[in-house]
């Protein structure tokens, strides 16, 4: 195993939790009978939707195409009849239209061949993922194609591959890596010549050992050239600028993109998607989510079609226990609450959470600890900005580096009062912006 790094300031190391579904291969979704495609499946504008009520819809078929340059295409992952056009509220508290379908009962297999593509070129390749829907899986949900277009100045000097997976309870990426090497490696491979990459990283926590040993064997018998990265489990490395920190030793300043310092960063799922898209033509309609939280009664990893309902996740992982107090899409820490069992999966769901109640959650006034600031990756001061969101002083809380937060939850984890730090860091950036 090689040297062990992490970033170097702040951050947290909640309870991983990751044994609740870590053993759980990957299996496939019991068919539904009715899928809820939302047209926001990615950050940016939402696709522009090509269905209208009472036409058919095949797998794999383009349902709705790219409205934006930040925006991206969506293919349904089953056959059926679109039943209705509804809008939906998702996790977020984003509203999305969204196509109903009633899922055909048959279903006509797909048979996706691998092909030669060693011919593509950097731009074929990024254009294969624009037609095929690819976004970053790891939680942001950014059109993979604009990040892989590097700007006319700039070159990659480190591709790092997010491996980290540093959320709790989830472990989707993980069962990836471990059940899907050979398409990953693939997927790296693809992705290095896409973006002319200098150095390639894959970077990996230690509560992934095994993945880490599979990896480093698997890297040396082909004899590539990727440098398997082992860190130290902090949260929340897996985040860009703090994995770029934790593997390059640079810093993204303030304002700044990766690329500005010769980085891209790419999810390991988002690489295997890739991989599907170039070698197999295949959209990405279906992802793996990983279905835990001590509310369900067998935690699983399971490949789900997109638009997929929350419920028959759950169904699927045995039920939700009597003492679930609340569901959350994602991980706990950057994930968002939910209550209704019927919101579909998208793109960035990476998973479906059944939290019980644990502990008093009442919240108190600050006490001034300063845990907060010292806990914070970004080097802010959320004391003082909430405080300043609180009473209205928005452009008081943007000086302070607000739009700098990434809303990571380090702050609110490590704070005895239970104050809802991120809550208010959201909407401070929202009347921030509509103050501008």
């Amino acid at each position: 195993m090689s040297k062990v790094s992490t970033f170097k300031w702040g951050g947290v190391h909640p309870d991983d939790k990751k044994n609740l579904s870590k053993n759980s291969p990957i299996e496939p979704l019991v068919q539904p009978e009715e899928i809820i495609i939302s047209m926001a499946q990615h950050l940016g504008a939402p696709a522009e939707m090509l269905k209208k009520k009472g036409d058919r819809v095949e797998r794999g078929e383009l349902i709705a195409k790219a409205s934006s340059f930040i925006s991206a295409n969506v293919h349904s992952p089953l056959s059926g009849v679109v039943k209705d056009i509804v809008s939906i509220v998702l996790p977020s508290g984003a509203n999305a239209p969204a196509l109903v379908i009633s899922v055909d009962a048959e279903q006509k297999e797909v048979v996706y061949t691998k092909k030669d593509y060693s011919s593509l070129s950097c731009e074929q390749i990024i254009e294969k993922a624009r037609e095929m829907g690819i976004v970053g899986l790891g939680g942001a949900t950014f059109p993979s194609d604009v990040k892989f277009r590097i700007p006319t100045g700039k070159k990659v000097e480190a591709l790092i591959i997010n491996a980290v997976e540093c959320e709790p309870y989830l472990t989707s990426d993980y069962r990836t890596m471990i059940e899907r090497t050979d398409e990953v490696l693939e997927g790296i491979e693809i992705l290095k010549k896409a973006v002319a990459a200098e150095k390639t990283f894959i970077a990996i926590e230690l509560n992934k050992k095994d993945a880490i040993e599979k990896f480093e064997a698997e890297v040396k018998k082909r004899g590539l050239d990727i440098e398997v990265e082992s860190l130290k489990m902090r949260y929340p490395q897996g985040d860009e600028k703090q994995l770029i920190n934790a593997v390059t030793g640079k810093m993204v300043p303030s304002g700044k993109l990766p690329i500005d310092v010769g980085a891209v960063v790419s999810n390991v799922s988002t690489v295997f998607a890739l991989y599907e898209a170039v070698a197999l033509d295949k959209p990405l309609y279906e992802r793996v989510v990983t279905v835990s939280g001590e509310g369900v009664k067998e935690a699983k990893n399971i490949l789900a079609p997109i638009g997929a309902k929350a419920c028959d996740l759950f169904a699927q992982a045995g039920g939700l226990c009597d003492t679930v107090s609340r569901l959350i899409s994602g991980g706990p820490m950057m994930g968002f609450a939910f209550f209704d069992e019927n919101t579909p999966v998208t793109k960035g769901s990476g998973g479906l959470l059944a939290i019980p109640v644990s502990e008093d959650e009442s919240t108190f006034n600050c006490v001034s600890c300063g845990r907060c600031v010292m806990h914070c990756p970004m080097h802010l001061m959320p004391n003082k900005m909430f405080r300043n969101i609180k009473y209205g002083n928005y452009q008081a809380a943007l000086d302070l580096g607000l739009m700098d937060c990434k809303e990571c939850g380090c702050c609110a984890y490590s704070c005895p009062s239970h104050i809802p730090l991120v809550q208010g860091f959201k909407l401070g950036k929202k009347m921030g912006r509509k103050k501008k």
